[in-house]
């Protein structure tokens, strides 16, 4: 294989790639960067000895994130505050907008990438190598260094657990859009009754500020709690100053700066037409590859 033919290789598996990396790292810098370090291992293989290059390229990624993640543990486990998923604008990689609104590959949504963390590293692995890459049992066995057997296992566990934590179905983008326009209509007149009204029983609100901005450091998880909540801080400091509506792993969402000029994104996880969960990140570290300024 020439240079060119083994550089266009990569390049035809780059984005497959980023996309097996982000749904693993939660962190699309990081995604980014063993990508990057699977292309020094490319340049430096002998492709005459590697028969199928993307099984050879996605155990080298899958290997190298199972490696970051035992890094970070630490780091997670000292971290200030709930930890959600660095999210990406959809327009820079990720949706697939070639699946049934029920895929996986199509649900890159903060929701599904919070469930996606609760799973042991190679429980993730095998799962988004199975569910959202279609990868065969023996290509996810080989990329993880175990029989096929244990990753069946690994997959079934793993399914167990998502399906037990995410709606059957994705909520239609059109219903994300109207309750996100419900929603700030509702905070821009103080109506706490028409927060209630959207949201569910249990609904939860989840804000990632990595002890670098202002968060909430548990999980609020009462209807009553999450409403006064919204309110209170939407209303800090005069209220947001600047507010814009823009897709975020596939997801309509809401950017804006808050009263204290604090750059924060929103997304909601919906079923059954309500808002279940929501999701504020507001760590900069997380925001900072938005470039929305």
């Amino acid at each position: 294989m020439s240079v060119q033919s083994a550089a266009a290789t990569f390049e035809g598996e780059r984005k497959r790639l980023t996309g097996v990396a982000y749904r693993m790292l939660g962190r699309w810098s990081e995604a980014e960067d063993a990508v990057q370090d699977a292309w020094l291992r490319w340049q430096a293989a002998d492709h005459g000895e590697i028969e199928r290059p993307s099984a050879w390229l996605t155990t080298v990624v899958v290997r190298l994130c199972l490696d970051r993640l035992r890094r970070a543990k630490a780091s997670r486990e000292v971290y200030v505050g709930p930890w959600l998923p660095e999210p990406v604008l959809t327009p820079e990689g990720g949706e697939r907008r070639d699946q049934g609104a029920e895929s996986l590959a199509n649900d890159l949504s903060l929701g599904l990438m919070v469930v996606l963390e609760r799973l042991g590293p190679e429980e993730r692995a095998a799962f988004i190598l199975r569910e959202a890459f279609d990868s065969s049992y023996g290509e996810i066995a080989s990329a993880l260094g175990k029989n096929e057997s244990a990753v069946r296992q690994l997959v079934s566990r793993a399914r167990e657990r998502v399906r037990a934590e995410r709606p059957r179905f994705r909520a239609d983008p059109q219903v994300h859009q109207r309750l996100l326009a419900q929603f700030t209509s509702a905070v821009a007149s103080n109506d706490a009754s028409a927060l209630l009204a959207m949201f569910k029983s249990d609904v939860r609100f989840v804000s990632d500020g990595g002890g670098k901005r202002p968060a909430a450091l548990r999980v609020v998880n009462t209807a009553e709690e999450v409403a006064q909540l919204v309110i209170h801080l939407a209303g800090a400091k005069g209220g947001p100053r600047e507010m814009r509506f823009v897709e975020l792993n596939g997801v309509p969402s809401l950017w804006f700066i808050d009263g204290q000029g604090y750059e924060s994104v929103m997304q909601f996880d919906i079923a059954d037409e309500r808002i279940q969960a929501i999701f504020v990140v507001r760590n900069p570290d997380k925001l900072a590859h938005l470039s929305m300024h």
